[in-house]
Order: structure tokens, then C-alpha cells, then sequence
């Protein structure tokens, strides 16, 4: 057998025995017979091993149910999936968030987990079906401030992500990256990364789907004592090609999540902090773009009635990197590298009829500066997303106010507002709906993200795009 089809068989088997034991069914006892492999063979290189899962997770029910202070910002048109982790052995103080509150199934599993340094969490698991972007990426959630003897949330994230941009260059996934077997190992050791690799191994995997998320030891505080840090993992996934694929796949546990821990403490040789990808390119040809987004504003204020129905609101940004919020002790809402983060100004979006936020900007795909991008509203004091709109929404949408611009191809215009605009792409916003919507006199937000720039596999720099725009339309 060559090398090739030893791969192709291994993958093959694997795939089957992982989607029957995830599956209601199954496939009688090959799934289970193939997790107990997997289980011993960790034993076998000297872990005790725990189960947990990859489920998702709802940033807006967590919220509601009193479990998280806020949403952290989530994207809505993004579900999210999340590492749910037992506890390690021996550890006496509690982690600080589980959602098994409202997922009873979840008791026993937490969002967020202490680890000792020499431990590893390994999902084994499934690429999620076709979309336009996934990635996994491993954050330090909580730290201890002794100033003032409490937690207080960081959610930085640790490196740059495992995504789909930088899956498809590898071997393994060069002719399809999703609804395939993967392995992530998430540890700050080194000799437990291998040891828990020849255990994976042995147990049959392919090295070639194996991939670390670094914890840079020397930016965190590990251990199991009430002063040590956190830390989360997250599945983040974008616009499904199939919504019903996609949906069965969310609301299925796509992956098992094992926590090694060493029987004996000994030796560690941890990584060093990782090398990051640079963002940008250097190519400005957005920011050509730039009297045509003034032309369009222009005609968008002329539509409404003129300057005296406009607040201005201004577009800033939001969410900086897991680095630099680490060392600011500063709150950064589980960012990723991989997409920019701009926001406006808060406003309120009352009930009056014509009032309205207009959201307008360069569509960063279609210039090439992104994979995807889109906008979401918020509000402001529970970070919570309640709707938004994205690239594929917004294409061809200015064109009607710049009728005569060839340029309008690259340009978008959306309407926020209580009410649909049959002649506009519009944001229908609810209201008496808790977090799921806003109401009329709370504050609010619009936030962008533009994720991907296809020559780097991050997001583009700040200065390389045309920052998106929005006013509010006041009757």
C-alpha cells in the first residue's frame, strides 16, 4: 500500500468511526471501539484523560440567563462553537463559567478551564461543512487582579487562529478543507504536544490533520490555584454555502474533546511566544476609493433631505490584538487576527417613523481586500449583536445612489431601522425581544469586521482599507 492510499484509508476510517460516534445512531460499537483505541493510547503515553465536547455556544443566551456580564461583542451572522472542558484532576477550585444552567447536558464542563502548564486539550473532531470561513483559536479568558481582589475578563487571543485560508495550503487539505477529520492540540508544552502526537498516532491518526494552538507561557499565569488565569477555545465559523448543512452541523458536537494530564509532573520545555503573521500588503488601491465614498455619502444625505435630518456618526476602531491587550490588562472580547474591528459612535435608533442608521462603505471583497466582511448592531451596554448584514448582501446595493459612478460596483449602501425598506437593503432591528433585539431609547452601535486578506491569511492592516461609515437619518 503506498503512502497515499495508507492516508486516504486512515483519513476514510477515521471520518466513518468519528461522525457514527457523533451521530444519534451511530454505527453500533466501531465509533466506540475507536474512541476507547484513542483513550488508551493516551493512557498509554502517561495521561489521565477526560472527556469533554465541542458544542455550540450562544453568546446572547449566556447573557440572558445571568451566566456572562455581556454578549463580548458577538458577531451575529457567526455562530460560534466552543471547547466545553471538565475540570483536571485534583483541582479543587472552580472554573468560573459552564452553560450548564441552560444545557444541563453540559454539567461538569466549563467555557472556560484552568490548566496545569504541562497539560494539553486535544480536539479530535470535523471540519465544519462548506462555508467561507472557520478557524480555531485558543484565548486566555480571566486573570486575577490583586489591585482589586476579582477577576476581570481579557478574552485575548494567544496567537493567530487555525483557519481555513491557511488550512488549504497544506497537503492534507490542498483538495478539500471541509467536512475533514482535524486534530488540534492546545498546550503550552512542547513534550506534551509530542507525547500526546505519538499517542494520536498510535492510535491510528495521520500526523498530517495535527495542529497546536500555542499558550505562551511566559504571557499567562497558569496553574489550578484561584489566581491563575483562564483560557477558552473557539470555533468560529461564517456564512454557510447550505444553511441546512450548516445548522445540522451546529447543532451537532462535531468532536471530542480529551484533557491530557500528566500522571507525574515532570520536565516541561515550553514554547515561546509565536511568531505572528503580519498583517497588510502594503496595496492602498482602497483608499482610491475614496471621493467616490464621499460622492456617495453626499447622495445618500441628499436622498434623506439634506444636513439638517443627519448625525454624524463616526467610525473608529474597536478591538485591538490578544498581545497587546495582555499586556494592558485590558478587555479585547475574544478578538481574532483575522478580521479588522471598527465601530461608530452610539446613537439611538428610536420608533419614529423614518428614523434610520444608513451604513454605507467599500464592500472589502469586492476590491479584494477581504474574504468576507460585514456589519452587525449592537448594543451598547450588553455587547449583544443583534443582526447584520454581510458582503453578499450588500453587492450592487450603491448603485442606485450613484447611477453614473463605474465605481459604485465597489461601494455599499444598508438601512438599520424598525421597519423594511422595500427599496433598500435594510437591517430590520426588533424590539421586546430581551438581548435578541433593542429597544427604542437604548444606546446602540454599528461594528465592521473585514476578515481575510487572501494574500496573508489575516485580516488587512488598518491603514490599507477604507474605514465603513454610517449616519443616522433623524425624520
Amino acid at each position: 500500500m503506498t503512502y497515499s492510499m495508507k492516508r486516504f484509508f486512515q483519513v476514510f476510517v477515521f471520518s466513518l468511526c468519528l461522525m457514527a460516534l457523533l451521530s444519534p445512531s451511530g454505527f453500533g460499537d466501531s465509533a466506540e471501539i475507536e474512541k476507547n483505541a484513542t483513550i488508551a493510547a493516551f493512557e498509554d503515553q502517561g495521561f489521565i484523560v477526560q472527556e469533554g465536547v465541542m458544542a455550540t455556544t450562544n453568546p446572547i443566551g449566556l447573557y440572558e440567563a445571568g451566566i456572562t456580564p455581556s454578549c463580548y461583542g458577538n458577531n451575529p451572522t457567526s455562530p460560534y462553537m466552543q471547547f466545553k472542558v471538565p475540570k483536571a484532576p485534583g483541582q479543587t477550585v472552580n472554573n468560573t463559567i459552564s452553560d450548564a444552567p441552560i444545557n444541563p447536558q453540559d454539567a461538569g464542563l466549563w467555557l472556560d478551564y484552568r490548566m496545569r502548564p504541562d497539560e494539553a486539550i486535544v480536539y479530535v473532531g470535523i471540519t465544519p461543512p462548506e462555508c467561507e470561513y472557520f478557524s480555531y483559536i485558543g484565548y486566555i479568558a480571566l486573570r486575577y487582579s490583586e489591585e482589586l481582589g476579582t477577576y476581570h475578563r481579557i478574552f485575548a487571543s494567544l496567537g493567530d487562529s487555525i483557519s481555513l485560508s491557511r488550512l488549504q495550503s497544506e497537503p492534507a487539505y490542498k483538495a478539500n478543507v471541509f467536512s475533514e477529520p482535524i486534530i488540534i492540540i492546545f498546550t503550552a508544552d512542547k513534550i506534551a504536544d509530542q507525547n500526546a502526537r505519538e499517542a494520536l498516532m498510535n492510535a491510528g491518526y495521520p500526523e498530517e490533520i495535527m495542529h497546536t494552538l500555542v499558550i505562551p507561557k511566559d504571557l499567562v499565569r497558569m496553574g489550578l490555584v484561584a489566581e491563575s488565569d483562564t483560557f477558552s477555545t473557539l470555533n468560529r465559523i461564517a456564512l454557510f454555502k447550505d444553511q441546512t448543512e450548516g445548522e445540522e452541523f451546529i447543532n451537532s458536537t462535531p468532536g471530542i474533546v480529551y484533557r491530557l494530564t500528566p500522571t507525574i509532573e515532570g520536565e516541561a520545555d515550553y514554547y515561546p511566544v509565536p511568531e505572528l503573521i503580519p498583517r497588510g500588503t502594503g496595496t492602498t488601491h482602497e483608499l482610491d476609493l475614496n471621493d467616490d465614498l464621499l460622492e456617495l455619502r453626499e447622495a445618500i444625505i441628499a436622498h434623506y433631505g439634506g444636513m439638517s435630518h443627519v448625525q454624524n456618526l463616526t467610525t473608529q476602531v474597536w478591538i485591538f490584538e490578544g498581545y497587546d491587550a495582555i499586556q494592558r490588562g485590558v478587555d479585547v472580547l475574544a478578538d481574532t487576527r483575522d478580521t479588522v474591528y471598527l465601530n461608530t459612535t452610539s446613537t439611538v435608533l428610536g420608533d419614529t417613523p423614518g428614523e434610520a442608521i444608513i451604513v454605507y462603505g467599500v464592500n472589502h471583497a469586492a476590491t479584494g481586500k477581504a474574504t468576507y466582511s460585514n456589519f452587525a448592531l449592537y448594543g451598547k451596554n450588553a455587547l449583544n449583536g443583534v443582526g447584520g448584514l454581510s458582503n453578499f448582501d450588500l453587492a450592487g446595493t450603491a448603485e442606485k445612489f450613484l447611477p453614473d459612478n463605474p465605481n459604485a460596483q465597489y461601494l455599499y449602501v444598508a438601512k438599520v431601522a424598525r421597519e423594511d425598506d422595500p427599496e433598500m437593503k435594510t437591517l430590520v432591528v426588533p424590539s421586546g425581544v430581551g438581548p435578541y433585539g433593542i429597544e427604542p431609547d437604548d444606546s446602540c452601535f454599528i461594528g465592521f469586521r473585514t476578515y481575510v486578506e487572501p494574500e496573508t491569511g489575516v485580516s488587512p492592516a488598518w491603514s490599507e482599507i477604507l474605514y465603513d461609515q454610517a449616519i443616522k437619518i433623524n425624520p
